[in-house]
């Protein structure tokens, strides 16, 4: 199938799922069945995550269908009968949508999402779905550590050419974006989200002039942006005080130096003689940019050593979230013809039936506990899953960067201090309510029940 996009491709998903198709619709099996997306642990040095990904779990479900040369391949394949490929002609997603808004502080065994469908619908669409939350969440958690780790100072997403995939690096752009990074690196980012872009120039870009101050001087004579230099090519100290002295000609041509970049070597001694020697020329303005190898770890030493830079470039760390590139992500059934389902493999038990997050709060206004309670037993608290779709139909218009990004920091400040250290905390408490325990006992007893009769027989 030349020219394919593979993201927008119905068969990006896992064999087992057509699979499973196959036998439902023969057997036919599409009655509503409801399936839940959460995060069954936090990583380690997690305390929290951020929910991230809605957007585009929502355009899936809205464009899902098999293209007319998809359905000729799988006809062709040998896995699947002619009745199955025409029912996959006809597939959409026809069903309703709740979760919770992206930049919503969250934890473990939480529900983020929640589908409601017929059965084939519902159970198809969940590798995509788990591929985009997880990932855009991850790297949404990571980044806000790193907003964390550096508050009041400018954060840019750097990380497209180290990213795993062309999606991948996009899509850590917006997640980044909505845990609070100012802006991005990638130019596709600006059209398709909005998201301030943010460059420089790379080394080779000097190296390929003569004369170091040439490279400086043309750059900012051909710019309509900011101009921010590159000062470590050669040395960064030299080069700085020809920065400077450069300033003052630019300036008599209408033209201002807006900072200058620092990207190897030891960022916080460079950036203090570079300030000094800025500061002695005249030039407190000039602000300084450091990248290179930066984390929430780094980023914390180099502010709280008091490292005079105005803002960091993020690249590597956040769009792999190098120290842990994985969630322990589910979609699991839960209830299934009207019937609440449990999972109970060993480690990976599932709380059952359509359930609700209600978060109260305590005296301070802060998160004092969250619970976790089926839908029908409403609960005091801020019910954090909210309506987002049905029978296929966006319920809001998409959310705006910076309406994420505020919810974000909204989530952040109103966390107990422990929970916003790079470190391990003592969890945040989220209590299961007893109505959803006693139908969990009720549907093991069942299950049991049922075990021992097959046995006897």
């Amino acid at each position: 199938m030349p020219g394919m996009n593979p993201i927008d491709s119905a068969l990006l998903t896992d064999l087992y799922q057509l699979t499973m198709l196959q036998t439902y619709f023969e057997r036919g099996m599409r009655e509503t069945a409801v399936f839940e997306l959460f995060v069954r642990r936090l990583p380690p040095q997690r305390n929290f995550l951020i929910a991230a990904g809605l957007e585009q779990a929502l355009d899936y479900l809205e464009n899902l269908h098999f293209a007319d040369d998809e359905l000729r391949w799988l006809a062709e394949c040998g896995h699947f009968g002619r009745g199955f490929i025409d029912e996959l002609a006809a597939l959409r997603f026809t069903g309703d949508v709740d979760a919770m808004p992206e930049g919503t502080v969250f934890f473990p065994e939480e529900p983020i999402l929640r589908i409601v469908a017929p059965l084939p619908e519902a159970q198809f669409v969940e590798t995509r779905l788990v591929n985009l939350l997880n990932f855009q969440t991850m790297i949404a958690s990571k980044a806000a550590r790193c907003v964390l780790a550096a508050p009041g100072r400018l954060l840019v997403d750097f990380g497209l050419r180290r990213a795993h995939g062309a999606e991948a690096g996009l899509l850590a752009a917006r997640a980044a974006a909505i845990a609070g990074f100012a802006g991005t690196s990638v130019v596709l980012a600006g059209p398709r989200f909005g998201i301030p872009l943010y460059g420089t120039m790379a080394h080779s870009y000097v190296q390929a002039h003569d004369d170091e101050v040439a490279a400086f001087a043309d750059f900012a004579r051909t710019q309509s942006g900011p101009i921010v230099l590159l000062i470590d090519t050669y040395d960064t100290e030299a080069a700085a005080a020809k920065v400077a002295r450069l300033a003052m000609r630019l300036r008599r041509e209408g033209l201002r130096v807006d900072g200058v970049r620092l990207d190897s070597g030891d960022l916080a001694d460079h950036a203090r003689k570079v300030r000094r020697i800025l500061d002695d020329a005249g030039h407190p303005e000039i602000t300084i940019f450091a990248s290179g190898n930066l984390d929430e770890w780094r980023l914390r030493a180099l502010v709280s050593g008091g490292a005079p830079i105005d803002g960091f470039g993020v690249g590597t760390e956040l769009v792999t979230s190098a120290d842990y590139p994985s969630l322990d992500c589910a979609y699991k059934l839960q209830e299934y013809a009207g019937a609440a389902r449990r999972k109970r493999s060993e480690g990976k038990a599932t709380w059952p039936g359509r359930k609700q997050v209600y978060r109260l709060r305590g005296d301070g206004r802060g998160p004092a506990h969250d619970v976790l309670t089926l839908c029908e037993d409403a609960h005091a608290g801020e019910a954090l899953l909210r309506p987002a779709m049905r029978a296929a139909r966006r319920l809001a218009p998409r959310a705006s960067i910076a309406l994420m990004q505020a919810r974000t920091a909204a989530g952040l400040a109103a966390l107990p201090g422990r929970l916003r250290a790079l470190e391990k905390a003592e969890p945040y408490e989220v209590r299961v309510a007893d109505g959803l325990r006693h139908l969990a006992a009720e549907i093991d007893a069942r299950t049991a029940a049922a075990t021992a009769k097959d046995l006897a027989d």
